[in-house]
């Protein structure tokens, strides 16, 4: 099976971080994702991201290399972009100049700012995105400053599965009306996005300011990460009573607490309490205990465990390819079920094949190439 977005034409403007990342899951799920680069290069298994795509190197300066980019999008479904502002526009490949080729094209163009407003222009990264919207200061130990998530939230939670979920939801309307349009995805918009539970909360007073003060920032002592004997951590987390219940049970913890679990003015000497019953086990001693149980308990695995774990390791969670530990492709379908990922290719590596789908000939390749048109 060649998966769900098999015959999708996708040409993604090489660059980092959270576009490369949507062109991966598009790729992954049987899309035909066209990279066009700046330059040739050897391959690199380690690139993840480059995963089941084709690129080509084009100098975009020459007016016969921006003819090529533009006649690739004039042919494709969608074009993703993770440029600042303005800059596809001075390549000769913005909006106006690719939908007056192909009216039907979906444009997605990825920022962390936007594509207006104050900041729109200057640099960013994960953490000053995260920074803005509020999620951030609500992050980390109360007595320190707030810790980054990797860059996990805005990059890829508020800006790679925004860019998806704009770009398809374009390509859904597009069915409609026959019409392309430009999708501003932007990192300060999809973190706020996710945060519809905390500003339900936030707006009934059920969530404070205060860091390690609430029920999913590490306040509340049933819900946070805790030290185990041989200085691994498990984490735990049963919000709901009958689950809490489990936990006091297996853990043998003072059965009164089922009483007032959600009691803020008990959670600091409860989680004092609960991190010395939690340090007179190891981790793998605890899990063993709570292993079939509905008490919410699990192992906080190194990357050196993740691919062997149990539950992992029977859903193939995790595959290999070119010898590079990674993710299967998700999501999963029944019906459709993608390919294995192919091994990222190299920079530039599938001009011939690219252009040939354009019926270009063998000798007109070569003499872009030579020309160092085609890089």
């Amino acid at each position: 099976m060649a998966g769900p977005l098999d015959g999708l034409k996708v040409i993604e403007m090489a660059g980092l971080g959270p576009c490369p990342l949507a062109g991966q899951l598009l790729a992954d799920l049987g899309a035909d994702v066209v990279v066009i680069e700046r330059a040739s290069a050897p391959a690199d298994a380690t690139d993840v991201n480059r995963r089941g795509k084709r690129s080509i190197a084009l100098n975009l300066k020459a007016q016969e290399g921006l003819a090529l980019a533009r006649n690739l999008i004039a042919n494709a479904d969608i074009v993703i972009e993770g440029f600042r502002p303005g800059v596809m526009e001075k390549l000769g490949l913005g909006p106006a100049d690719c939908h007056a080729d192909n009216p039907g094209l979906v444009f997605g163009r990825m920022t962390g700012w936007g594509q207006e407003g104050p900041l729109a222009m200057t640099a960013g990264h994960d953490l000053n995105y995260l920074s803005l919207s509020g999620a951030l200061g609500a992050m980390g130990r109360a007595d320190d400053v707030p810790v980054p998530p990797l860059n996990l939230v805005a990059d890829y939670g508020g800006g790679s599965m925004f860019l998806l979920l704009g770009v398809l939801s374009a390509l859904f309307e597009r069915s409609r009306s026959g019409q392309g349009q430009v999708v501003d995805a932007a990192m300060v918009d999809g973190v706020p996005a996710m945060m519809g539970l905390i500003h339900q909360w936030l707006a009934r007073g059920d969530w404070t300011k205060e860091r390690e003060n609430n029920l999913l920032d590490g306040g509340a002592p049933f819900y946070r990460c805790y030290a185990t004997r041989d200085g691994r951590a498990i984490s735990v987390g049963p919000l709901e009573p009958q689950f809490f219940a489990e936990l006091v049970r297996l853990a043998g913890l003072p059965t009164e607490h089922l009483e007032d679990q959600n009691d803020r003015a008990t959670w600091a000497d409860r989680r004092a309490l609960y991190a010395q019953v939690f340090a007179r086990k190891s981790r793998d001693e605890w899990i063993e205990i709570f292993d079939g149980t509905d008490a919410c308990v699990a192992p906080v695995l190194d990357w050196d465990e993740v691919e062997q774990h149990p539950h992992n390791a029977a859903r193939g969670t995790f595959t290999r390819v070119g010898g590079v530990m990674q993710a299967a492709p998700a999501p999963r379908f029944d019906r459709t079920p993608p390919a294995a990922p192919a091994p990222p290719s190299a920079p530039g590596a599938d001009a011939d094949s690219i252009l040939q789908g354009l019926n270009m000939d063998a000798a007109a390749i070569a003499r872009l190439r030579g020309e160092g048109v085609i890089r």
